[in-house]
């Protein structure tokens, strides 16, 4: 299925006014399962933006089947931050534990070189956030530098399951990861809106049951406090029109954590850290239907 490029694509807050005049959104106020899980389900325990916050967290981390983090687990993708995100993944238990990266994972971008060029020229057009302001996270730009250059850094994140556009069958379930968001102030896996995003959503197979991004789709979980969304516009489009997965899950926008549904899809945006940084949102957990006649068991 072709999917267009919306014709305000560049603008989201104003192309979420337009698109939303056909659009359900429905909020979800959900408490984590308390029953077992049938045989016939399995738990998904999801989080996300934890800028190397975990030792801070005051919550005990739900079980589960599965364990999704949807990028931003480090400040600036340092070789200490994912070492050490790496061991914090290590004392969780669940069975399986799949991550994505999301901007602040520098190193992880190999097309990324430049932490600060034209990123105050960005800010303005995008409004301001803590993050516009602050953008280095009490982090140095030699210490930027230095993540920049960090070789094979996947090799370190050997607790998890990694994903950088790829699909991952667990319990019959198709689940895929991506990284990539609309451009952010010049961060990590970041691409013009409009048809380069598109290209990455491209990507996207249409079975997926699971999808994780870091960024969200407009009009879900997107809205920052100044008032503008920052989602983007044609993975709305990819999602609702093309791929239709059970559930998207997804991070990025602190402010924007919660759940939400058109009718059809459910939204989790699983940010684990507030507008100030504090990792203060619990995580986001569901179950979910395997194919029929599948169980955990087989």
């Amino acid at each position: 299925m072709e999917i267009d490029i919306h014709p305000l694509t560049h603008d989201p807050t104003s192309a979420w006014k337009e698109i939303s005049k056909s659009q359900r959104v429905i909020k979800i106020n959900t408490k984590p399962p308390a029953a077992d899980v049938p045989a016939n389900k399995v738990r998904v325990v999801c989080m996300s933006d934890t800028h190397s916050l975990t030792h801070h967290i005051k919550f005990d981390i739900p079980d589960g089947d599965i364990f999704i983090h949807a990028g931003d687990f480090t400040r600036c993708g340092k070789l200490d931050e994912v070492v050490d995100f790496n061991e914090w993944l290590k004392k969780l238990p669940h069975k399986h534990k799949l991550v994505i990266a999301g901007n602040h994972e520098l190193s992880f971008d190999h097309t990324f070189t430049h932490p600060f060029q034209n990123a105050s020229a960005c800010c303005k057009k995008t409004g301001s956030t803590l993050l516009d302001e602050i953008p280095t996270l009490g982090n140095s730009k030699e210490s930027l530098a230095e993540a920049v250059k960090t070789e094979n850094i996947r090799q370190y994140l050997s607790n998890c399951t990694y994903l950088q556009d790829e699909c991952f069958e667990l319990y019959g379930l198709k689940i895929y990861g991506t990284p990539w968001q609309p451009e952010f102030c010049k961060w990590a896996f970041n691409v013009k809106r409009g048809q380069p995003c598109l290209e990455k959503w491209k990507q996207i197979p249409e079975n997926v049951d699971i999808l994780v991004t870091h960024t969200p789709p407009v009009g879900h979980g997107d809205l920052c406090c100044s008032g503008v969304r920052a989602g983007c516009v044609e993975l709305l489009t990819t999602v609702q029109q093309r791929v239709k997965p059970k559930y998207h899950v997804f991070g990025h926008v602190h402010e924007g954590y919660g759940i939400t549904s058109d009718g059809r899809i459910i939204f989790v945006n699983a940010s684990t850290c507030d507008i100030n940084y504090l990792p203060n949102n619990q995580p986001i957990v569901f179950d979910v239907s395997l194919p029929k006649g599948r169980t955990k068991d087989d």
